[in-house]
């Protein structure tokens, strides 16, 4: 697991859970709306060993309670499922964030029980993807991701950045369109200080 950073708690990130949260270095997706550059690259020099994670929740099991594995995509790196497992043999609930482009990685989490909670990004219509993605179009992966969360019976939503300069109206009622009935879809503000393409920053 490449781990890039450490936040030690927050209320708000693991619905009804005090959690940590990590984010994994590396992701397949260049969003121009990003604001976790730095989290873009496989390779990035400061990463945090798993050991010093594994030693952090353990002084902290009285008080938290769940783990928030964010990136970068998560389901890039090679032992997601040995890190989930070994968390979850600690006592903690895990929340993965995902972008949902690799569905087999989010199929071995399910069907292990490793995860508690997952939050899958859909970021724009399936057919605007790599406009919005910056790379070429993983719609059958999104597709199948979203089939999988939904019906896995694991607490779970999905959410979409409201990118106003790219994303009109139609594009929102096409991406809610893509959600499930019964499954939660969350519209989320747009920050656009730190996003990556220089045009989207105020």
């Amino acid at each position: 697991m490449k781990i890039s950073a450490l936040q030690p708690v927050t209320a708000s990130d693991f619905p009804g859970r005090m959690a940590a949260i990590i984010f994994t270095q590396g992701c397949n997706f260049h969003c121009p709306f990003c604001h976790n550059g730095s989290l873009l690259p496989m390779d990035a020099d400061c990463l945090i060993g798993e050991d010093t994670v594994y030693s952090f929740l353990k002084k902290r099991q009285k008080l938290l309670d769940g783990l928030v594995i964010s990136g970068g995509e998560p389901c890039l790196q090679e032992d997601l499922a040995g890190f989930c497992r070994q968390v979850k043999d600690m006592g903690y609930a895990v929340k993965l964030d995902t972008n949902g482009s690799r569905p087999l990685v989010i199929e071995e989490l399910l069907a292990e029980d490793l995860v508690n909670f997952i939050a899958m990004d859909i970021k724009a219509p399936l057919s605007r993807l790599p406009e919005l993605t910056g790379t070429a179009s993983h719609g059958e992966q999104i597709s199948r991701s979203i089939s999988l969360v939904a019906e896995s019976g694991v607490d779970h939503l999905f959410r979409t950045t409201d990118v106003k300069p790219m994303l009109s109206s139609e594009d929102h009622r096409s991406i809610k369109e893509l959600v499930p009935p019964g499954s939660c879809h969350v519209v989320q503000p747009f920050v656009a200080k730190n996003a990556l393409a220089p045009s989207l920053r105020e």
